[in-house]
């Protein structure tokens, strides 16, 4: 495995579940805390531990009180520059689609924050221009090309979703492709979010939500049905539905899938048990993703070395995961063609 994990490590890759606050670093959260001191720690180490989640409603907690690190432009900006750093350094990262969630640093007043911050939040014009402005100084700076999701954060509710409607329509940014729907599943029923995709699907923005992360395939067919899904994020439990996973197969419905963040959730009791070789066996279409990558003690290298061994795969099966995610992807056809052309070509080299 050591072969392949160099070959891993030197792949030019895109990738497409990653949620912008989840991907702060150690070093990045450090940074934040100690500007806004507080609950999370201000230190790596014990940022270690304190990424540590028993459960699913724990991971929540505990991502939220990172979320009230991000307060102003200024940390926006740091926050997205860095991310992209880290992922084209130490990734290979050429092309990443990051689901952000504008929401909770425009409206910081959400009652499910806890502690209490009391901090006013920004105006999303701000948060817009310091987006933007992070993704053109990392592509001018590292070579990688950033698209954004916007998602609603589900335990918010049709406030949420309204809100989030209306800063990806009125305000979104140039680099905006896609439309999501994030956070708990239990009790948040993807049906009342119809209107919210349709409208945004009307605005040439896709639909891209998670479904079936934590709660079974009907979850999953919601998304399909009601909210004309293009991609689901995870989708983990479609193993359960060979109904559901002949469907996927036949509309070329991708997954995007993420290992360790399953495991972590509890949305998969163990790597052996993922499902990823369910999903490939049927047919289905899958990328491989990191999630919240740092939360989880993961990187995309690490993820494609699970999927490697959970799939049973050579160079040549790597790079052909790689080119997945690429043509799945809403990347720019030129940025596809280049990025497709340095797989071929270091894939190449891999095998001399």
């Amino acid at each position: 495995m050591s072969d392949l994990k160099t070959f891993i490590a030197g792949l030019p890759k895109a990738e497409l579940h990653v949620h912008h606050v989840g991907s702060a670093s150690p070093r990045i959260v450090a940074e934040l805390a100690a500007r806004h001191p507080g609950a999370v720690p201000a230190d790596v180490e014990l940022l270690k531990d304190y990424f540590t989640f028993s459960d699913f409603a724990h991971f929540i907690e505990v991502y939220l009180s990172v979320v009230d690190l991000v307060r102003t432009p200024e940390d926006i900006r740091y926050l997205t520059y860095e991310i992209a750093r880290d992922l084209a350094q130490t990734q290979q990262v050429r092309y990443a689609e990051l689901t952000c969630t504008p929401y909770t640093s425009v409206r910081p007043d959400l009652a499910v924050r806890e502690p209490r911050t009391g901090h006013s939040g920004m105006p999303i014009e701000a948060y817009t221009e310091a987006l933007e402005d992070a993704r053109v100084s990392a592509e001018r700076d590292f070579g990688i090309t950033l698209r954004w999701i916007y998602d609603i954060p589900g335990e918010a509710g049709i406030p949420a979703a309204d809100a989030t409607l209306a800063y990806a329509v009125d305000h979104g940014p140039e680099a905006l492709i896609g439309f999501g729907l994030g956070g708990p599943e239990v009790g948040v029923p993807r049906p009342q979010f119809q209107r919210h995709f349709d409208a945004a699907r009307a605005a040439g923005l896709r639909s891209l939500p998670h479904a079936g992360e934590t709660t079974g395939p009907q979850t999953i067919w919601d998304a399909l049905n009601v909210l004309k899904a293009e991609r689901i994020g995870h989708g983990t439990s479609a193993a359960q539905d060979p109904a559901l996973l002949a469907h996927l197969a036949e509309h070329r419905i991708p997954l995007e899938v993420c290992p360790s963040s399953n495991v972590a959730t509890g949305a998969v009791a163990s790597l052996e048990e993922h499902p990823l070789k369910t999903f490939v066996d049927a047919g289905v279409p899958v990328t491989i993703n990191s999630d919240d990558p740092p939360m989880f003690a993961t990187t995309l290298n690490q993820e494609y070395e699970i999927a490697t061994d959970l799939l049973g795969l050579d160079t040549a099966g790597i790079a052909d995961l790689a080119r997945a995610a690429v043509d799945v992807s809403y990347a720019p056809e030129d940025v596809k063609a280049r990025l497709r052309g340095e797989i071929d070509a270091y894939t190449g080299h891999g095998a001399e």
